[in-house]
């Protein structure tokens, strides 16, 4: 995809932050839309459908948190990458970022240089939609590439995109093990930044939600689907 094809939403209650982002992200090419608290961000990601939903954490009435939780209940939305701006660093903010369907997580102060670059990196990670579709079907699940659909049982899953690439990895190859460092560079790409618990938080996220015991830690090494 072209960028300017690209549709950005952000989302913050200081309009400050929301001019300047807005402006770097524009002179980039992208498609840029605002939102200045929470309920108006899952109200207007349902009409846009964007492709990136850049998130304050902290913000009154409907924290990042609760705003992203709500919005990857959208099907509609289950594919939208989501980035979180917070001024906090502490790892139990990061955590729970993540389990609510973070893609990224970056502290203020904002460098848009930095912010330019974790965006086009995980942007890139949208699939040219004419791909034909892939499926992988094992003993318990199948998975459904094009769709980002896991169906068990007869039932069909969604899944937040990053537990999807990450449950679509360890299924693709039964019983190898994938190392931490394989796991971070397909998922989240070598170009961010992630704390060491996050593949722990997106594992016991998938095993939850879908109700498989076979994936497996294997501990100091990594992770694998084992049939």
């Amino acid at each position: 995809m072209k960028t300017e094809e690209f549709v950005i939403l952000l989302v913050d209650d200081e309009p400050d932050i929301l001019e300047f982002l807005g402006y770097n992200l524009r002179k980039e090419g992208y498609t840029v839309h605002t939102a200045e608290n929470g309920r108006q961000a899952i109200e207007k990601s349902a009409l846009i459908l964007p492709h990136l939903i850049i998130l304050d954490v902290m913000m009154p009435k409907m924290d990042g948190i609760e705003t992203c939780t709500e919005i990857k209940k959208n099907p509609k939305l289950a594919n939208t990458l989501v980035v979180f701006l917070t001024a906090r660093g502490e790892d139990y903010s990061q955590i729970a970022g993540f389990e609510a369907g973070a893609d990224d997580y970056i502290t203020k102060p904002i460098k848009p240089k930095l912010i330019i670059s974790r965006v086009k990196a995980l942007l890139r990670r949208y699939k040219n939609e004419e791909e034909p579709s892939e499926i992988l079907e094992l003993k318990d699940i199948l998975i459904d590439k094009e769709r980002y659909l896991v169906i068990k049982d007869q039932k069909e899953i969604i899944l937040p995109r990053k537990e999807f690439e990450l449950l679509s990895i360890l299924c693709s190859k039964p019983n190898k093990v994938f190392t931490r460092s394989e796991i971070f560079s397909k998922v989240w790409g070598d170009d961010v930044i992630v704390g060491d618990r996050t593949i722990d938080v997106h594992i016991r996220k998938i095993r939850e939600k879908i109700g498989i015991e076979n994936l497996k830690t294997i501990k100091g090494v990594g992770y694998k689907y084992e049939e």
